[in-house]
């Protein structure tokens, strides 16, 4: 399985593995880290799984779709490598990913 690192608010670091085919936010949710809120539970409805892509991933990921960008822009956090966790599907290429919770809005 793959591995995925979470970096709190805190600056602390949680290395996990991962299910294929299971959404960053739900492996985030699964292994106890609190800091995610996922209000909308992955429906791509809300900005709370706000993260940032380490920079030697972001490419590998699908483009963003309009509704995930348009959340986006709803948060004063977002950066060049923010991605809602909801919407990256985890996969063999993703092994090694690494996150970081954006604060909160």
């Amino acid at each position: 399985m793959p591995q995925l690192t979470v970096v709190t608010r805190n600056g602390s670091e949680q290395t996990f593995e991962a299910e294929n085919g299971f959404s960053v936010m739900e492996a985030i949710r699964d292994h106890g880290v609190d800091e995610l809120l996922a209000l909308c539970g992955g429906c791509c409805s809300c900005a709370t799984c706000h993260v940032y892509v380490d920079d030697a991933f972001f490419d590998e990921l699908p483009p963003m779709r309009g509704d995930e960008n348009d959340l986006l822009d709803s948060s004063d956090h977002r950066q060049a490598n923010s991605r809602l966790s909801c919407q990256i599907q985890i996969s063999g290429k993703l092994d090694g990913l690494r996150v970081t919770i954006a604060p909160e809005d």
